[in-house]
């Protein structure tokens, strides 16, 4: 770590070792202490196998081949290593893996790392402690039916002998990985660290400041670059003067970034580029670019103009997607309900901004970065440097956030692209102006809903349409159409039991570049549903939570075999994921009692949504007082079924944060479009929900021994219907186009 100066910025971590603070156990990459199992292979410690490797002095070290964001995912995956291979959780050393496809995917999105990965870590520790107790018999001359792992050691049954991890540890590195399918794991009443509640790793180097985040990388020698990007996705510089910003003291020169061709996909966006010694004489320099930019085609994209495109085209007839029995020919006005729900464009606005550092020679290109997928990074680097991903060495430092940001490699690529032009280690940083008008934007939507009850009340018939800019059109130019895997979030796959349905989308062309941002479809789906089936049980007389019990029906699992859709199930298979109407209908119950132990008073109300997604269950419940215009969210209740549970401590947190993030979205989140360029700049026109707007939030935690589903997204898209919902019950209007600002204070 280089000393600051007095123009860089200092960081939170660096102020607290002003004062003496001192940085916890575990060190990242920024601090060059970057670990992999095979690196730690070749030192004292023996691999056993690929996350796992121990040492002489009987520490486990355990690889986490995910990104931390806050999530807790270096603790969960090694909770699950731990836990099989039966190691003593304070002898535990977690190593954060180096991008490399030996791993398998690292791509930490999608809310897939336990899920994913539940069943293959606990094969890796299985394997571990299987060559452990064999490397004990071969030493004690025993039959290995005799011997069994247990708090770090293994044991002879019979004589009562014990030798330590540690000493086992050469021995058994020796031995061949044991088959796959010859591995016995350990029943789930045996669990010693799955479902346990544990502290995440991280906590005391980050409470004390000494953990690595993307932008503590400090390398000797180092540049630092801010780029001015182009206003409207797609011009170009025609001309500049860098006259004026060679003249700021600590700027060495201004580079040309180089043009993206065809989609926007991971390229850098183009623009300039300002190298300097130091942070704040690159931020001066950009300031004083004198630049001339390109006629773009989106030049004229105006975003309040564009959505009532959208509107309109969701109530004409669209591209069916699912369809189960005959829609009417007629639908009775006096029985027929309709209604538009629209979200704006949204932006991931993480704590942290994208930063990397890269550092390019003859072998290769080493970049360190808060990214969520070293594995893209490498493949998206290599690509632009024109060398093999082999030569792509990546250091994953923590993420102060992430939220699907990270997932896109562009900052990365534009620092390794700098360092190569300049022969120097170089740093890009965004700022958080940079990201809110650069980064990638959650699409903006609209969904018409149309249903039709019968004379007892009951839905006979529904018709759905949504229409966004597909994220597939960051890709591929041209896309206009939402792919079925952006539809089965939330819209095409909610198990509806009805005589007649059918969900149909519209074309949608993109204007910026479109990203997968926390829950992703789910947000605007949630809303249009969740909604929705609120008006029917008002137009009905019932209570929410008995509408979709009606609309649900009976227990059963849903494949939608005969509706004219294949289910991808978030790439799940259904015999293990099933879409299961029954965990659905639990879930309401239980909320309805919830609810029910804090009843409403005058000018409060209750609002309710349920939601499945990322393979999880959740429903949310919200409670808000109406005085006039005036807004304040009292409490929120979040109930999840995720399956099987391995830190519930870290499932709580997550659902809590995805409460204050639903609500921020719903109630404050807006990206707007002038003339081609993002309106808003930081935090003050984009903002996010303070402490004083924040509600009382209890969770709770279905008991279940199903398999293990999402949780870092799954708590997020009912929240925001919940919450309009409530605002209905408490004597309020229905608001269908959020977020509530326009509308309310709060």
């Amino acid at each position: 770590m280089s000393h600051f100066t007095a123009v860089e910025n200092f960081s939170r971590r660096d102020v607290l070792k002003l004062f003496g603070a001192t940085g916890g156990a575990l060190v990242l990459g920024a601090s060059g202490v970057s670990w992999s199992p095979m690196s730690l292979a070749r030192g004292e410690e023996q691999r056993l196998n690929l996350f796992i490797a121990i040492g002489e002095d009987n520490q486990v070290y355990l690889t986490c081949h995910r990104s931390e964001m806050g999530q807790g995912i270096r603790t969960g995956i090694p909770q699950i290593l731990a836990d099989e291979l039966e190691a003593d959780w304070d002898k535990v050393v977690v190593v954060q893996a180096l991008g490399d496809k030996a791993y398998g995917s690292q791509n930490t999105d999608g809310s897939r790392s336990i899920r994913k990965g539940f069943d293959k870590m606990r094969q890796m520790g299985a394997m571990a402690r299987h060559m452990l107790e064999q490397a004990a018999a071969a030493r004690w001359q025993v039959p290995l039916s005799e011997v069994y792992a247990k708090a770090h050691k293994v044991h002879h049954r019979p004589s009562g002998k014990a030798l330590s991890f540690g000493e086992l540890a050469t021995a058994a590195a020796a031995l061949p990985l044991p088959a796959e399918d010859s591995l016995k794991l350990k029943s789930a009443d045996n669990f010693s660290q799955i479902g346990q509640p544990r502290t995440i790793v991280d906590m005391d180097a980050i409470l004390s400041g000494g953990a690595g985040y993307g932008f503590d990388t400090r390398l000797e020698g180092m540049r630092y670059a801010v780029i001015a990007r182009p206003p409207v996705l797609g011009s170009k510089v025609e001309k500049f003067d860098a006259g004026a910003a060679l003249k700021i003291p600590g700027v060495l020169e201004v580079v040309a970034m180089p043009e993206p061709r065809g989609a926007p996909a991971f390229q850098p966006l183009g623009g300039l580029a300002v190298i300097a010694t130091n942070s704040w004489s690159a931020l001066e320099g950009r300031k004083a670019l004198q630049i001339h930019w390109s006629h773009s085609s989106h030049q004229s994209h105006d975003s309040d103009s564009f959505l009532k495109t959208l509107v309109e085209r969701v109530q004409q007839p669209g591209k069916v997607r699912r369809e189960l029995g005959q829609q009417p020919d007629n639908w009775p006005a006096e029985r027929s309900l309709s209604a538009v729900y629209t979200v704006p464009y949204l932006a991931h606005a993480m704590m942290e901004p994208p930063a990397a550092t890269a550092r390019v020679d003859e072998q290769g290109c080493e970049i360190w970065a808060c990214t969520q997928t070293p594995q893209s990074t490498q493949g998206t680097v290599a690509e632009l440097l024109g060398i093999s991903e082999e030569q792509v060495k990546v250091h994953v430092t923590l993420l102060g956030g992430g939220f699907g940001r990270k997932s896109k490699p562009d900052f990365s690529a534009e620092a390794a692209w700098l360092a190569k032009q300049t022969g120097k280690p170089v740093k890009v940083f965004w700022s958080r102006e940079d990201e809110l008008q650069h980064g990638y934007l959650h699409a903006i939507s609209a969904q018409y809903y149309r249903a039709c009850l019968d004379e007892q009340g009951k839905v006979a018939a529904l018709l759905a349409r949504s229409g966004f800019p597909s994220i597939s059109s960051t890709f591929t130019e041209g896309v206009e159409d939402p792919s079925d895997s952006e539809l089965q979030l939330g819209f095409t796959d909610v198990p509806l039991a009805l005589p007649a349905l059918r969900c149909e989308s519209v074309r949608a062309e993109a204007h910026t570049r479109i990203g997968w941002l926390r829950s992703v479809c789910n947000i605007q789906h949630a809303f249009g549903i969740g909604s929705f089936v609120d008006e029917l049980a008002l137009a009905s007389g019932k209570s929410c939570p008995q509408m979709w019990r009606e609309l649900l029906g009976q227990p059963r699992q849903e494949t939608f075999a005969n509706q004219g859709m294949k289910y991808g199930n978030y790439g799940e298979d259904l015999q293990r994921h099933p879409v299961d109407v029954g965990r659905y209908l639990k879930l309401i119950d239980l909320m309805e009692q919830a609810m029910a132990q804090s009843p409403a008073q005058a000018g409060e109300g209750w609002g309710f949504a349920v939601h499945r997604s990322f393979v999880s269950y959740v429903a949310v419940a919200i409670k808000v007082k109406l005085d006039g215009k005036k807004l304040t969210v009292l409490e929120a209740i979040s109930a999840m079924d995720a399956g099987t549970v391995v830190n519930p401590d870290r499932v709580a947190a997550q659902q809590e944060g995805a409460v204050i993030f639903g609500l921020s979205l719903a109630m404050l989140g807006e990206i707007g479009f002038k003339d081609g360029q993002v309106v808003q700049s930081n935090f003050h026109d984009y903002p996010l929900l303070r402490l004083p707007q924040c509600p009382a939030i209890r969770t709770i935690l279905v008991p279940s021994g199903a398999a293990p589903g999402g949780v870092g997204e799954p708590g997020v898209p009912p929240v925001a219907p919940a919450l309009t919902n409530a605002i209905v019950a408490a004597g309020g209007e229905r608001y269908r186009d959020l977020p509530l600002s326009k509308h309310l204070t709060l």
